[in-house]
């Protein structure tokens, strides 16, 4: 044993690891992965991960295996990436799971995965999907189309404000499905409606969102790695942050009145202040041009369909109120489903327990599966990190005598 894995790859796996080894690499710079209990020296390959060098990061020194298949639908193309990376494999007499994760519970849990591909119940419904983009188009058609038949009276504006904002609710529900390319057999195909919807139907950015909700997925609820729940010292969250900020007197901002100015901030400022300064700001500093591209393509089309009605300020106006009670919605559906739940640092739980401990779902009906996305089975929704058919699904997890289920009951 020992530490013979040099900073760029690997020795074809000749070398054998204890877990205190593979945890003395999880260091900027220097970090090691296992994956199916072979040890992988990411130092270098985290620059040109796909997914981000933030993603990946989060698990330097731990078992990944479980955030691998569930970041990766084709998992035997991308094992062919690990290959150069691999230095080793865990000693025979180390555990599979670090940190004393519950390595029964793990088993259990990949267990149900693996029963729940082979029935095909993640594989999304083609025509589901062409009708959920049908109805965000012809809402954004109708919309327009009110203008041009009826004119711009303050009750029509105020009508196409609606009709825009709830286009731009579902086409975020619907990026987010393309984003975890969990819609096309192919992950290109993904990757170009992705862009599609969240570039031309929104004026976002691809590369932007798939950095950011990653590492959500990653590690939710976990402070200083999910996005999520770093509110820049605006609002102190869970039970521990603020306990700390007392401790070491951080007042930043008022918060024994944030449950108040929450309401004049957080909902109606975060997409159309925050996000879009954020999505701009990283475009250009990261010289994404494919995706500036994209976005600039929204707001011609935009300007293009509502300048000959309101002209160019009226147009701005708009799509800011547009922006406005977007933002409420959006703030409304991703919040409940995840701030009543436990928000803490690094625990290093094992991917079951990590998702179930900072997510909730929302009572099930036809208009909150619509309101949300179908984001109301948030718990189902980060387990297996993809679109599945969810009824199914529950109905198996509730017919299942695995140790999983009794987990999640128990939770």
């Amino acid at each position: 044993t020992g530490d013979r894995g040099g900073p760029g790859g690997g020795l074809g796996g000749s070398a054998v690891y204890t877990w205190e080894e593979v945890q003395r690499h999880s260091h900027r710079g220097d970090q090691w992965l296992v994956i199916d209990r072979k040890v992988y020296n990411i130092s270098q390959w985290v620059k040109r991960h796909p997914g981000g060098i933030r993603v990946i990061s989060h698990f330097a020194g731990e078992d990944a295996t479980d955030a691998f298949v569930a970041f990766h639908p084709d998992p035997n193309f991308v094992r062919k990436f690990l290959k150069p990376l691999l230095i080793g494999e865990l000693a025979p007499t180390e555990p599979s799971q670090d940190h004393g994760k519950n390595e029964t519970l793990v088993q259990d849990f990949q267990a149900l995965r693996d029963r729940v591909e082979r029935e095909g119940l993640l594989r999304a419904r083609p025509l589901f999907f062409s009708l959920y983009l049908g109805h965000i188009l012809l809402l954004e058609a109708l919309a327009l189309g009110l203008l041009w038949v009826w004119g711009t009276s303050w009750s029509l504006t105020l009508l196409c404000s609606l009709m825009l904002a709830t286009s731009q609710s579902q086409a975020g529900w619907l990026q987010h499905d393309f984003g975890h390319l969990s819609v096309c057999k192919k992950s290109s195909w993904n990757h170009v409606l992705h862009k599609f919807v969240i570039g031309h139907l929104k004026g976002a950015s691809a590369c932007w969102w798939n950095h950011r909700h990653f590492q959500h997925h990653a590690k939710p609820n976990v402070l200083s790695k999910d996005p999520d729940v770093n509110m820049l010292h605006v609002f102190v969250l869970g039970d521990k942050q603020p306990v700390e900020y007392g401790i070491k007197k951080l007042k930043y901002m008022p918060y024994h009145h944030q449950h108040q100015y929450f309401f004049l901030i957080g909902p109606p400022l975060l997409i159309p202040v925050f996000f879009t300064i954020q999505i701009f700001q990283t475009m250009f500093s990261q010289r994404n041009w494919v995706d500036l591209a994209w976005a600039m393509t929204f707001y011609l089309r935009f300007f293009c369909c509502y300048y000959p009605f309101f002209g160019f300020f009226g147009s701005i106006a708009l799509i800011s109120f547009v922006r406005f009670l977007e933002s409420h919605w959006f703030v409304w559906v991703t919040q409940m489903n995840h701030l009543p739940m436990e928000i803490d640092h690094e625990r290093h739980q094992d991917w079951l327990t990590m998702q179930l401990s900072g997510t909730c779902n929302i009572e099930q009906s036809t208009f909150n599966d619509w309101f949300s996305g179908h984001l109301n089975f948030q718990i189902e929704h980060h387990i297996y990190c993809i679109y599945m058919v969810i009824y199914q699904v529950i109905q198996i997890l509730k017919n299942s005598d695995n140790l999983f289920f009794l987990s999640l009951s128990l939770s």
